[in-house]
């Protein structure tokens, strides 16, 4: 199936690269992390998507912001670093990083996925985001993920500290949970619907054997927020 006139204004991978300076020496990786599994559904030539190097970049980037965290405040308390670290790395803020470098432009999409606005959804954005960061990882260092990323890191963390926003509900509720001698709120997903461009999750949140709240949204980590939101409420806290 050929691609829609939109779809060819896109930026390659090779624009993309060289626009944000990202120093890779193979193209077909960033290619694949551009590459949503819609488009392969409409692309037989298209090798592989880029699920596998979300999850890699999930975890490279769970340890860059961690590092990046215990150099930048040596003084700061570990519960303090871990509550920051999960506010740069939720879904809704790298989609922000996404955003703000204009990644959506280069995601290859299928048609489905292209027309319901899949360039603009956040949790779209996060997912690609990811796959970025574990192809960089991959073709180049570690060191070439902490030069893209610290930029972005350090123009966010101090908003997210003198706001605060770094006290998650998760966080918060939890907090509160162990407070109270109960155990870690437990979070599961009630309800997953929708196609699989547009998905909705309804999650619950537990603590012991009892329901405290539920929220529903686009992924499962921002239906899981609005649970713990719900909850605190629910518990006037």
């Amino acid at each position: 199936m050929p691609d829609s006139q939109e779809n060819k204004a896109r930026e390659t991978p090779k624009e993309l690269a060289v626009r944000l300076g990202l120093p890779f020496s193979d193209y077909l990786i960033l290619q694949r992390a551009l590459t949503h599994r819609s488009y392969m559904n409409e692309h037989p030539e298209a090798l592989e998507d880029n699920e596998r190097l979300e999850f890699l970049g999930d975890a490279v980037l769970d340890f860059v912001v961690g590092a990046f965290l215990y150099n930048r405040f040596p003084e700061m308390k570990e519960g303090e670093l871990t509550r920051l670290r999960a506010a740069l790395v939720r879904t809704e803020q790298l989609a922000e990083f996404a955003m703000k470098i204009n990644l959506g432009a280069a995601i290859r999409l299928g048609r489905g996925e292209e027309e319901s606005g899949g360039r603009t959804r956040s949790a779209m954005l996060c997912a690609v985001f990811e796959a970025i960061i574990g192809a960089l990882y991959l073709d180049a260092t570690a060191k070439s993920v902490e030069e893209f990323i610290s930029p972005l890191l350090d123009a966010t963390v101090s908003r997210i500290l003198i706001d605060q926003s770094a006290r998650d509900p998760k966080s918060q509720l939890q907090e509160w949970a162990q407070s109270k001698g109960f155990p870690i709120p437990v979070y599961k997903i009630d309800i997953e619907s929708g196609p699989d461009h547009e998905k909705t999750f309804s999650v619950e949140v537990w603590i012991s054997d009892e329901v405290c709240g539920v929220g529903n949204g686009r992924s499962k980590q921002s239906a899981s927020m609005a649970a713990a939101k719900s909850a605190l409420k629910k518990l006037k806290i």
